[in-house]
């Protein structure tokens, strides 16, 4: 399977640089992933897209305040730390930019001091791991100096994501841990919430997600491991809906790789947590998905694959053709495809 088979051109304008003024008016993409139909919609239209007992599965994934610049110790300028994931006690996995300027040894000194990292020798790639100190709370330190941490393609002058903060977030958000947003989530308002059925489970976003292919072989990817948890009362209401007439309906990448990593572990969904590296593309055999609900994404990522997986490649490069030539938005901030 080719890395350039799951490519495609999108015109720049295509990329939407700011959210849709109201969450549920973005336009929503309605495919019948068995016929190949294509229809077009509001995201506001989604309940009666769905049968009664349709069950929707949230990712309440909360983003964290994850982007912070810091001067690194005998270096000129300034470093951007983009965190990843805790590995043990105050140790990050962090994206570092310019990597060069931030070596094993190296100290990083936060803006006004009052959190500190030291770069640690780790494996041979291009994360590293920074164990912190700081004053006060942790917690308290990111939320005070960390940006919303928006993806390279949505442009921001410096210092001008606080709107970001609220609207790079779901409203159903309650689990702090994410790096980039379960950006499916983003087109749900309370109103909308209300007429839906719906559980909520729980995957912290991070490289996993995001991380760029380099293999023209696509099977030679690794994915990078994302912590998840699901409750026990979502544990026994997903399980119940499989033996009810309506669909389980998973809502982005992220809850969709949860379930079917529980399925293809336990046969069912057990309560708990864990981490999972499943790399789901064409040819893989769902056991529990049904539908989606998701965004248009990038070209060669792992997120195109997964949809390819689920509706079939030349329909969902059918679907975007069609997206582009009607003017739809793409990536983080836009529109919405829903596969049943």
């Amino acid at each position: 399977m080719k890395l350039s088979d799951f490519d495609y051109d999108l015109p720049p304008d295509r990329i939407a640089q700011q959210p849709c003024p109201v969450r549920d008016q973005s336009r929503l993409m309605l495919l019948d992933r068995h016929t190949g139909t294509i229809e077009h919609r509001r995201f506001r239209d989604l309940p009666d897209l769905l049968l009664p007992d349709d069950l929707l599965v949230l990712n309440d994934s909360r983003v964290i305040p994850a982007r912070l610049f810091a001067h690194c110790s005998g270096r000129a300028g300034r470093v951007e730390v983009l965190l990843l994931r805790p590995t043990e006690k105050r140790v990050w996995q962090a994206l570092v930019r310019p990597g060069k300027k931030a070596r094993p040894g190296d100290h990083l000194v936060f803006e006004e001091g009052r959190l500190e990292a030291d770069v640690l020798e780790g494996p041979p790639r291009r994360a590293r791991l920074l164990r912190f100190s700081w004053r006060g709370s942790f917690d308290k330190q990111l939320e005070r100096l960390g940006k919303a941490p928006l993806p390279p393609y949505i442009s921001r002058p410096r210092g001008s994501t606080q709107r970001d903060s609220q609207r790079y977030q779901t409203i159903f958000a309650r689990q702090p841990g994410s790096v980039a947003a379960p950006t499916a989530g983003l087109h749900f308002t309370s109103n909308l919430l209300k007429r839906l059925k719906t559980c909520r489970i729980t995957l912290h976003v991070g490289y996993g997600t995001f991380k760029p292919i380099q293999a023209e072989e696509v099977q030679a990817h690794e994915m990078e491991p994302e912590r998840f948890s699901v409750s026990a009362e979502s544990a026994r209401t997903i399980n119940r809906q499989r033996n009810s007439p309506g669909r389980i309906i998973a809502v982005g990448s992220t809850s969709v790789r949860v379930l079917e990593h529980l399925m293809a572990r336990h046969g069912t969904i057990q309560p708990g947590g864990g981490e999972t590296d499943l790399f789901i593309r064409p040819g893989f055999r769902f056991q529990i998905v049904e539908g989606m609900v998701t965004n248009f994404h990038l070209p060669r990522s792992t997120l195109l694959l997964l949809v390819s997986a689920l509706a079939g490649k030349e329909k969902i490069l059918r679907c975007y053709r069609e997206a582009i030539e009607k003017g739809y938005r793409f990536y983080s901030y836009g529109d919405a495809m829903l596969i049943l």
